[in-house]
Formats: C-alpha cells, structure tokens, sequence
C-alpha cells in the first residue's frame, strides 16, 4: 500500500527496438532513462532514486548512468518486478527518501539466450523433471478448462484482441490482425496452449519517472497520480497447490482498497500477457469478472478498444508487442498513455481517466508473485 502522500509519473519512454544485437543491456537501460527524463522535462541531475532489476547490479547501473542517488533498489520478483519498484519508489518518496525516482527495465532475450541457474531451494527437485515455464501454464489452462468449462476458443479471443490493438503499433513485433480461427491453427506447443496463445520474445526495455506531487505540478506535463498498489506471492503452501487461482486476488484487493476504488470503474487494463491464460486468470482473480467466467469474459471482443467492455493491453501487449525479458514496464507505460490521451487514436479509450497495470513474476503453479498497480488522471 501507499502512504497518504500520492506520487505521480512523469516521464514515460518504451525502447523501440525488439531486436538489439548491436546494444548491451546497460546501454539500453540509458537510453530508457534518457527517453523517460526528455519526456518528463527533467535531467539526470535532478534524479536521486533509482530502481532496477538486478540483471544489471544497480550499482554499476548507478555508476554507468553517472547518477547522484540517496536511495537506489534493485527488488527482483520476476516479471513484475517494475510495478512493484513504482510502488516502492512511490513509498521511498513518501518516506522523504528521494523526490524523483528513476525507474528502468532492459533485456536481450531475443538477441542473446541466456539461461540462469540460481541458487534456489526447489532446483534440485524440479530441474530433473526438466519442466518449462510454459508446461506449467498450459496444466493450469487445462485445470481451468476441466473446472470451468473453459475452451481454446475462448482463450484465442485474448491473442485476437491483442493483434486488433498491436496493428496501429508500428513497433509491434506482430501486426497481423488474426482470428480464433488463426489461433486455433497455430502449432500446439504444450497442450492446450497453441503458439499464438504464447507471448513474442524480444529485445527492448522501458523507463518512468516517479516524483512527488509539487514536482509533478510544476511540469508541463499530464498528472497521472498513483492512488493504489498491491503485492503478494503465491507458492505451492506445502502441497496446497491452486492451479486456476494466482497471486492477483491478494495483490488486487490491497491496490482497489488503496485507491478507494472498484474494479467496475476501470476505463482501461493492462495485463501481464505472457500466456492467453496468464491474462484470463488475472481478470478473474482482479475481480472484473466472477472465477471461472473468465471465458465468457474475453469472448467476443470484450477486450478489444471500441468494442468491449475492458480495453486491455492497446499497444498490442507481450502477445503481439514485445516482451523485454520481464513485461511489467510496458504495461504501465501503455497505461500511462491511456491516461495522457496519447495512446493510438484507434486505440484510445474515450475520456480514460483510471487505469489499472498488473504484473504477474515467477511461475503460476509452483511459486509466483503478482504486483498491481491503479493510476488517475488529474
């Protein structure tokens, strides 16, 4: 949760690039920063906090930027982790322990395979099972089809809303418009999980800034307030194991009660989307729809701007867009957008004035975090 005092973003900036062969991650990481700061108005300078996954030690991050910080965090929860750094940037401002906060994400995933093998406790009990992330959605997907009567059509309507978003996207990695049809055709990578059911790998990154509000105010910039954020894990609770629940339930229900808010107010979501089944059950456990109605809620278009209820993911999501390694930044940025008025006009979700951003990190099945984010136009 926040404090009482509600920070704002101020400057927002996602890498163009989704191949970068030709860049190191540092590299990229300071060109997120620089696009975030020419957004903002701001310079390094002014920058005291800042914040990154540990891909890159926040140190030689910090000493590569040349930056003059009084508090720098490098909390890694997965995929989400950007989220969850906004929301600890926006309680570090409100602790008086830095006023404007640099936040940056980057990867290569695309340009450099890179497998890492950490130090954890259940390594030595699931690597000879030699499972995948993807295996573990695909029985979640299944589990939920066998609770709830879910299909793979329904699913597809996720992958199809995405590609109708992503086609105004000219950085889009896919901007073919497709069908369930299309989905359904597409090679099955781990039953009942099609390939179009699974994220684009890419290169790229993202920045935003965080300040406090009398800063915020004093720039010729949209106010978009942070007034709600949540975070929570999920593991196996020693057998207990829920494949069709996640992390999202615990974090949702802290991020709405902070706001003061309900999920029925939501003008625009952005979704983790590294699976089509990753998103399903995040918009039950959000509460935007009643568990295991999720098919019947994405079905038909009702994710898709001008046409459902919930636009999500207009920038055409991991699905369809990029996905840096970790896709928690670029769905706040999208939102940021939304609340600005500057996403694609065919995109943009009339008057949008809250906006909700989550993140899903780790694995849903064994152990995985869930961070939510709820944002304001002022």
């Amino acid at each position: 949760m926040l404090g009482n005092e509600r920070c704002y973003i101020v400057g927002a900036y996602e890498h163009p690039t989704r191949k970068a062969p030709d860049k190191s991650v540092a590299q990229l990481h300071a060109e997120c920063a620089a696009g975030a700061l020419a957004d903002a108005g701001l310079t390094k300078n002014e920058v005291d906090g800042y914040f990154c996954v540990d891909d890159v030690p926040v140190l030689s991050m910090i000493d590569f930027l040349n930056l003059k910080v009084r508090h720098c965090d490098s909390t890694d929860i997965g995929g989400n982790s950007s989220l969850l750094q906004i929301a600890h940037a926006a309680q570090a401002i409100a602790a008086g322990k830095c006023n404007i906060a640099l936040v940056t994400l980057a990867g290569r995933p695309r340009s450099e395979k890179v497998f890492v093998n950490p130090a954890r406790p259940d390594m030595m009990w699931e690597t000879p099972l030699r499972y995948e992330l993807l295996d573990m959605y695909a029985l979640g997907a299944r589990r939920h089809m066998h609770e709830y009567g879910t299909t793979s059509e329904q699913l597809a309507w996720i992958k199809v809303a995405a590609s109708h978003h992503a086609q105004h996207n000219p950085h889009a990695l896919l901007r073919k418009v497709v069908t369930v049809e299309d989905v359904l055709a597409s090679p099955m990578v781990s039953d009942p999980l099609h390939r179009l059911d699974c994220c684009v790998v890419s290169d790229g990154g993202g920045a935003v800034l965080v300040t406090r509000p009398e800063i915020a105010k004093s720039l010729k910039r949209p106010q978009v307030k942070v007034i709600g954020a949540g975070e929570a894990v999920q593991g196996q609770s020693a057998g207990a194991v829920e494949l069709t629940a996640s992390a999202a339930r615990h974090s949702g229900a802290i991020a709405f009660k902070d706001a003061g808010v309900k999920p029925s107010d939501i003008q625009y979501a952005s979704i983790y989307d590294s699976f089509t089944i990753t998103v399903l059950i995040a918009l039950e456990d959000l509460g935007f729809c009643e568990k295991g109605r999720g098919g019947h809620f994405v079905a038909d278009g009702n994710l898709i701007s001008g046409v459902g209820r919930l636009p999500f993911n207009t920038d055409g999501g991991g699905l369809c867009n990029n996905h840096p390694s970790r896709g928690g930044m670029t769905k706040v940025i999208e939102a940021v957008r939304q609340l600005r008025g500057e996403a694609h006009p065919a995109v943009q979700v009339k008057d949008c004035a809250l906006a909700l951003a989550h993140g899903v990190g780790g694995r849903m099945g064994t152990r995985h975090s869930g961070a939510t984010l709820i944002f304001e136009r002022e």
